[in-house]
């Protein structure tokens, strides 16, 4: 059997590339670790010390402002070096490839790289020539590649429910929007059927969900109204415009009156059900301000959790 790539012959976290394949164990270690992290910001001293000395390159080959600054914030609270790549002045504009640029860094005395990428893959791809190169004490952490994954938002968004609703065992969460084109909503997916949620819907016109998402443990509708009925949880997603090919949508307007997060809408859940968003947000596309802003939402403490369980993966990936 071959040993996930994530993790050490120990089963320590090496790693964070991905939620597929993660044992349900570390997936609950991760949150718990991160429960201390989420008071921070209300004690007098909001660094602690388990990774001074460590550098952190953030390498975001993509734009970025939210998981790059809660990157940024998560490491500097763990008294972590930071360096930011600016890719737009940096040599793998100018042609440099992407493992010579990885080579470089390295050399810089690196232990930790935070990922994004366009391509799918390109985190294991990373991961797999440090290990190749003899640098595999230098650790990975994926904040998203194409369409594939998002692991530390996978997790804020599991944190988050945890938070609110205490049971996983318990709970029928609703998924709506671009599943298709959305990394989001395969680590969510991925993260909501380990942890042992009964029920996952997924809600989307055809053209917007992936063929054979059923097999990921999913229940799929296209009517958005009978997918909400009953649910403890709805995480709204964005319309990944930048991703999309070809003409999938009449257009936005329509997209909103059929799929559209509205109060009216909201009120077939459950009454105390908790609305989430990755952000960021398109108010007026896949989400009605009234909710977004509303006392369901639970979108800006996402936001806040996301620090702390950002702070939990790197810590445990680099804090001994």
């Amino acid at each position: 059997m071959t040993r996930n790539p994530q993790l050490t012959a120990e089963g320590e976290l090496k790693h964070l590339l991905t939620i597929e394949g993660l044992p349900c164990e570390m997936i609950l270690r991760i949150l718990d670790t991160a429960a201390p992290f989420a008071s921070v910001a209300e004690r007098e001293v909001k660094k602690v010390p388990l990774l001074r000395g460590k550098s952190v390159f953030n390498l975001f080959f993509e734009n970025s402002t939210r998981t790059r600054t809660t990157f940024e914030i998560a490491a500097k609270r763990l008294s972590a070096d930071v360096i930011n790549l600016n890719i737009n002045t940096s040599s793998a504009n100018k042609g440099e490839r992407l493992l010579d640029t990885v080579d470089n860094l390295a050399a810089m005395q690196a232990d930790m790289f935070v990922i994004r990428h366009a391509s799918s893959g390109a985190p294991h791809l990373i991961a797999q020539h440090l290990a190749a190169t003899g640098c595999d004490h230098i650790h990975v952490v994926n904040a998203g590649d194409g369409r594939h994954a998002h692991p530390t938002q996978g997790l804020l968004d599991m944190y988050t429910i945890r938070h609110y609703k205490r049971d996983f065992s318990q709970l029928t969460v609703a998924i709506v929007g671009d599943v298709l084109h959305s990394r989001v909503a395969r680590s969510q997916i991925h993260a909501l059927t380990t942890l042992g949620v009964p029920e996952v819907r997924v809600i989307a016109p055809k053209t917007l969900l992936p063929s054979g998402i059923e097999r990921l443990g999913v229940r799929v509708f296209h009517a958005i109204d009978d997918g909400l009925r009953g649910v403890d949880v709805v995480m709204t997603l964005r319309l990944q415009n930048e991703r999309m090919q070809g003409a999938l949508l009449p257009s936005t307007e329509e997209y909103f009156k059929a799929y559209g997060l509205t109060q009216e809408r909201l009120a077939l859940a459950k009454p105390d059900a908790i609305v989430m968003h990755p952000g960021p947000m398109n108010r007026g596309v896949e989400i009605d301000s009234a909710v977004a802003d509303g006392r369901q939402a639970v979108i800006l403490p996402q936001v806040t959790f996301g620090i702390a369980v950002r702070m939990a993966v790197m810590a445990m990936l680099g804090g001994t």
